[in-house]
């Protein structure tokens, strides 16, 4: 059975694109393997963050992985700064990554934009850290999105490196998990862009906590052209907004673009997005209804993320130790 890490950060507003790009497939791989969810609470701090927004943050993200299907009693889920073996076997990786390989980074590139001497030393070895939140427990998979695979390999190096250098077999190789057609959810408004929260126009998007009468709202709202829907995937492709609200069917249908094409083919868009709509509020209504009612109960979510990260301690101080151990530490 594979041993599974994955984390999302808290910085605000999960949305549509979060649930199809990663919870949903969290909750599908938990049924055949062992998972490490986990709240990045450290990584998010790469950037400012406001403290009381942080707090706020992380609670959201771990009642979403919990509305989401995620049984946090058969697997763990925690916030990262609950467990400091992952910041102290960061600081070892940090001498074991090479600062070549970091400034191959495009991430850091694009966050730090023009003004990279301002950006801190924490987004610069942002990588590393994921390095050691997935190693820390010895996890043999990690599913990544497009905006990963450039760290995971990077995780590799260092897993490979850390091996070679002190002559041990000891940190596996780990392996992406790749879930079959990759879902790239894109703007309400403009279908050139992805679906972000830091849009500015909240109906450039379906957050996770909107009810289902917002959730219909947007969907009516939805930008679209004036032609009727297309008939084949080459005439889809030209059109972005059709595009995305077919692939966004798709989707929460588990169906392929073709199936929807399919049934809808030159049909106006009205009566597609009343079947959207109608779709988003089933697959989506009762998770935001979920995660409303989480939020309101800040206890039982600390609870839970309380009782995770003392089980994600168990695993990772002794594999730490060993690190340790190899690397020269002296120890009581």
């Amino acid at each position: 059975m594979s041993l599974i890490f994955s984390g999302i950060q808290p910085t605000g507003n999960l949305h549509l694109g979060n649930y199809l790009g990663a919870l949903r497939n969290f909750v599908r791989l938990q049924e055949n393997n062992d998972c490490i969810f986990c709240v990045v609470d450290q990584h998010a701090i790469t950037l400012w963050q406001d403290p009381a927004e942080l707090r706020k943050s992380t609670r959201e993200v771990a009642a979403a992985f919990i509305a989401s299907g995620i049984d946090a009693r058969k697997h763990i889920l925690f916030n990262q700064s609950r467990v400091p073996a992952h910041a102290q076997l960061a600081w070892i990786f940090n001498c074991v990554a090479r600062m070549g390989w970091l400034n191959r980074m495009t991430q850091f590139k694009e966050k730090a934009g023009k003004d990279r001497e301002n950006a801190s030393v924490g987004l610069f070895a942002y990588p590393n850290l994921m390095a050691a939140d997935i190693l820390v427990y010895k996890a043999t998979h990690v599913p990544v999105g497009e905006d990963q695979k450039q760290h995971l390999e990077l995780a590799r190096d260092i897993a490979q490196k850390f091996n070679h250098d002190f002559g041990v077999e000891f940190f596996p190789i780990v392996e992406p998990i790749i879930q079959g057609e990759a879902t790239r959810v894109m703007s309400l408004r403009d279908g050139s862009k992805k679906m972000s929260k830091s849009d500015p126009s909240d109906y450039s998007r379906i957050n996770l906590t909107d009810t289902a009468d917002t959730i219909a709202l947007k969907i009516r709202k939805a930008k679209t052209d004036p032609h009727p829907l297309p008939d084949s995937i080459e005439e889809l492709e030209k059109r972005p907004e059709a595009d995305n609200l077919f692939g966004i069917f798709a989707a929460l249908s588990d169906q392929t673009r073709q199936d929807v094409l399919a049934k809808y083919a030159g049909a106006q868009f009205s009566s597609f997005k009343q079947d959207l709509a109608d779709l988003s509020v089933q697959v989506l209504g009762p998770i935001g209804a979920e995660m409303q009612r989480l939020t309101k109960d800040p206890g039982y979510v600390d609870q839970v993320l309380r009782d995770g990260a003392e089980r994600a301690n168990a695993m990772a101080k002794p594999i730490l130790a060993q690190v340790e151990e190899i690397v020269g530490f002296l120890k009581p």
